[in-house]
C-alpha cells in the first residue's frame, strides 16, 4: 500500500497564495490534486504525468495554479496563486497508472490517495 504525506495547507485571504506538498512512497503514471468541500463531491484540480510532465487544469484553477513534480523525491506540488474563497476545501494527492485526461474527468478514480490537507480561503 502506498503511503501519502501531505502539508502545505492552511487559512489564507483572498488573493494570498499557498503551495501544497505531496511525498508518496512510489509514483505512477501520474500524480493529481483534487479537492472535497463540504457536502460537494471530490473534483479534479490539477495532474501531471511523471515521465513526460504534460499537465492538466480544470476550468476553475487554470492561470492560478501549476502543478509540479520532483521524480527523484517522489514529491508533487500545487502552487496555488490569487486563491478565492471557492478554493476552501481539502485537498488531496493521488496516483495512478493512467493519463491525467481519465482522471481528471472522472472516467477512472485514483485507487490511492492520501489523507489531504486542508485549505481555507476567507476574509
Amino acid at each position: 500500500q502506498l503511503h501519502f504525506v501531505e502539508s502545505g495547507g492552511g487559512a489564507v485571504q483572498p488573493g494570498g497564495s499557498l503551495r501544497l506538498s505531496c511525498s508518496v512512497s512510489a509514483f505512477e503514471y501520474s500524480i493529481g490534486w483534487f479537492r472535497q468541500a463540504p457536502g460537494k463531491k471530490r473534483e479534479g484540480v490539477a495532474c501531471i504525468h511523471k515521465t513526460d510532465g504534460e499537465t492538466h487544469y480544470k476550468e476553475p484553477v487554470k492561470g492560478r495554479f501549476t502543478i509540479s513534480r520532483d521524480n527523484a523525491k517522489n514529491t508533487a506540488y500545487l502552487l496555488m496563486n490569487d486563491l478565492l474563497p471557492e478554493d476552501t476545501a481539502i485537498y488531496f494527492c493521488g496516483t495512478g497508472q493512467y493519463r491525467c485526461s481519465d482522471y481528471v474527468t472522472g472516467k477512472r478514480d485514483y485507487e490511492d490517495w492520501g489523507q489531504g490537507t486542508r485549505v481555507t480561503v476567507s476574509s
